[in-house]
């Protein structure tokens, strides 16, 4: 996934900068999240970094510096906007809407590193900030979407738009403004504005607390494990567990922490049937415990505001209002998509159960032992063992032979570690990277394992965006979860972590290849059901024969993976296909479900966490993916793409994207596969523009056509919704 940013900058680096002192000195005591300012220090956020590629400046950046650094840069921001909206000169696109381009540098530069940061290295402190930061930042940009002098200039040009000298993004920047104003409420009245500020500012502060609660709510679930409770995971799996028990104090004993996704990855792999009981359940309670860390409160009054706020602008529900903005370009577009697949995954979901059921001798098959007899059947039908690929997937290798030389062979782009530059902290690695002619594209940053500050999943977000109006190129960054090795050892990778790798890998190529002049474009700068297909595409170098052999080494002797394995990976790939797309739609059809409701519709009652599950029971059935043997990919209570990760109605967005992807993926193979010529057309016609198109003409610019979904369905083993 990619980390989305809840505010959309017009950053740029003509803002006024006054460097900022701090004057107070305000201390309390270790742990109790309060600030701590320094007296008479420099804020490094008030003027550009003077880092290569403007890469912010960690080593001088305190957690003091936040909170300053956001109200002086929405003071500028503000000062910015007047001046454009009271402007005596009639409105031209230079003075008002390149002006938008330029405006907020300040702010955009401490909000984007704030953001990254308290997902990825949070803290009593930054939480703190969170709360407060968060609701300021929704209100300051209500000032200026819901400012009428402002939407009255960008009108008069809109209207005007046909007679003004414009280039094609020029013309398509114009539209998005406008349009964006509009979805912001500014042709509201002056009293629905007014409640139109205060929805934005609670939603804000709740969708914060969502955030935290789920992080608290993981690190509470990770299931203590002793003694033999460890049969079945490897070595290197087992010493994992044993270090990050050791972080809690839980010497002698090991831990399982949880990522994201319902089903634990080692439930493929522990032989207790019991503990494979123990960590399921505790997975699927997560946020809803009843305690400090329980979500259901807090996502039920989310859904009832985004439902009224939907209202007020004029949609019958918070999904109608979201969707109409999406390549969709309607509910009723992505719930037929949804629902037309939904049938056929359940089928093959069907016939799976019972062949796991039989592989354990059972006459039916529990969830939480779902994942191992998969790997019983595989190693069975295709005397293939998932486990058997680790000891040949080492992250270094990975990345470097695998991610990067993959990029470089389809687009000449090379990578060159940074150890001089750092980032937020020390394990999270900096490369630079060159275009095919030797010039400079850019920075990379790479923050793989795991940690009980970072939330879970993966994505990617950025530090910098391209821009050529400011002078800007990009610095993006990619965080995952892998499970931290102990020290000395290198860390080894399940093929889910290495199909992560190089689809994160897809954003960060997205960003780095924008090629925009107006940063309202930059990188992944577009509808939410369009960011995740170029990542999908690039997973497919994952299985590429010359990639994959050129990074599936044996850790320890290098030799390459055996041919036969390679051979029963390909081969074995949808026999949990059916499992994969029932869980994958049932999260999907779960999400429009709760941004579908009227603000009538609202479930109620004295116990939010059994409002929760009934609603979702509900849901489930009626959409028809209410099954014993899978539970959606995410509960409710811990879904934080569409309740803390700007997903809300939005999480169909990645089975759309695969339409766009297999499709490109044949396209690919029709064309010669893995060449600079395929790659340099990908890029030339939709990687490098970002925004500044219509997404879907910048897919029939790259193909020649409208996209198919027959490919998807092929790849999925969905040929019966054919």
């Amino acid at each position: 996934m990619i980390l989305v940013a809840l505010i959309q900058f017009e950053a740029g680096s003509h803002a006024r900068c006054r460097p900022f002192h701090r004057r107070e000195t305000i201390v309390s005591g270790p742990g109790t999240g309060s600030l701590t300012w320094v007296t008479d220090t420099v804020n490094p956020f008030l003027l550009p970094s003077t880092l290569p590629y403007e890469l912010p400046p960690f080593d001088t950046i305190e957690e003091s510096h936040y909170l300053p650094a956001v109200e002086q840069g929405m003071a500028e921001h503000l000062d910015e906007v007047e001046a454009i909206a009271t402007n005596t000169e009639a409105p031209t696109f230079t003075n008002t809407v390149e002006a938008l381009e330029r405006a907020g540098t300040t702010l955009g530069r401490v909000v984007r590193v704030f953001r990254s940061v308290t997902v990825a290295n949070t803290n009593a402190t930054l939480r703190e900030l969170q709360q407060k930061i968060a609701p300021a930042l929704a209100a300051h940009l209500d000032r200026i979407h819901l400012d009428e002098r402002l939407y009255r200039r960008i009108d008069d040009l809109y209207q005007r738009r046909d007679e003004l000298t414009l280039d094609d993004e020029q013309r398509w920047l114009l539209q998005r403004h406008h349009l964006k104003l509009v979805r912001a409420g500014a042709q509201l009245s002056a009293e629905d504005k007014e409640t139109l500020k205060r929805l934005n500012t609670e939603l804000s502060t709740l969708s914060t607390r969502f955030s935290q609660q789920q992080l608290a709510g993981t690190n509470e679930a990770a299931v203590v494990l002793e003694g033999d409770e460890v049969d079945g995971m490897s070595d290197d799996a087992i010493a994992t567990a044993a270090a990050a028990a050791t972080t809690r104090g839980l010497d002698g004993k090991y831990l399982l922490t949880f990522s994201n996704f319902t089903v634990h990855p080692q439930l493929a792999n522990l032989t207790d049937p019991d503990v494979r009981r123990r960590v399921y359940e505790a997975s699927t309670g997560r946020g809803n415990s009843g305690g400090d860390s329980d979500t259901s409160a807090t996502l039920l009054r989310m859904v009832r505001l985004r439902a009224e706020r939907a209202r007020l602008l004029g949609y019958a529900n918070h999904a109608e209002y979201v969707i109409a903005d999406q390549t969709a370009g309607s509910l009723q577009a992505a719930s037929d998509m949804l629902r037309r697949l939904a049938p056929a995954a359940v089928a093959n979901l069907r016939v799976e159960a019972a062949d796991r059921a039989a592989v354990l001798g059972q006459e039916s098959i529990a969830p939480h032992d779902w994942s191992y007899a998969t790997e019983k059947l595989r190693k069975q039908r295709y005397n293939f063992d998932t486990g058997g690929l680790r000891p040949y997937l080492e992250l270094e290798r990975v990345l470097r032979d695998g991610v990067f030389y993959a990029a470089q062979q389809v687009y000449g782009v090379t990578f060159t570690e940074r150890t001089d530059l750092r980032s937020y902290l020390p394990e999270v690695r900096v490369f630079e990277v060159f275009d095919a002619d030797g010039s400079a594209l850019g920075l990379f940053c790479a923050d793989f394992f795991t940690r009980d500050s970072k939330n879970g999943g993966a994505w990617m977000n950025s530090f910098v965006d391209q821009s050529r109006l400011l002078g800007q190129k990009a610095v993006v960054s990619n965080n995952l979860n892998i499970p931290k090795p102990p020290d000395g050892q290198k860390a080894l990778l399940t093929f889910a972590e290495v199909t992560t790798m190089f689809h994160e890998f897809g954003h960060a190529l997205h960003g780095l290849f924008s090629d925009v002049t107006y940063p309202t474009f930059a990188g992944t700068a577009v509808p939410r059901d369009f960011v995740e297909f170029p990542s999908q595409v690039n997973e497919m170098w994952s299985t590429w024969p010359q990639v994959l052999n050129n990074y599936a080494r044996h850790h320890e002797t290098g030799e390459p993976m055996p041919g036969e394995l390679v051979d029963r990976l390909i081969a074995s790939r949808q026999l949990n296909e059916g499992f994969a797309t029932t869980e994958y739609l049932a999260s999907a059809l779960l999400d429009l479900a709760w941004h579908s409701l009227s603000v009538e519709e609202i479930p109620e009652g004295d116990d939010p966490g059994e409002v929760v599950a009934r609603f979702e029971e509900q849901a489930l059935e009626e959409a028809g993916v209410l099954v014993d043997e899978v539970a959606p990919r995410y509960r409710s209570t811990y879904f934080g793409h569409i309740f803390a990760g700007g997903y809300s109605a939005g999480y169909y967005s990645y089975i759309w994207s695969q339409v766009l992807d297999a499709d490109t993926v044949s396209w690919f193979e029709d064309n010669g596969g893995l060449s600079r010529a395929n790659g340099d057309r990908f890029r030339k016609l939709l990687l490098s523009r970002g925004g500044s198109k219509d997404p879907m003409q910048q897919f029939r610019d790259f193909a020649g056509r409208d996209p198919r979904i027959e490919p998807l369905l092929r790849k999925r083993g969905l040929d019966a919704a054919l």
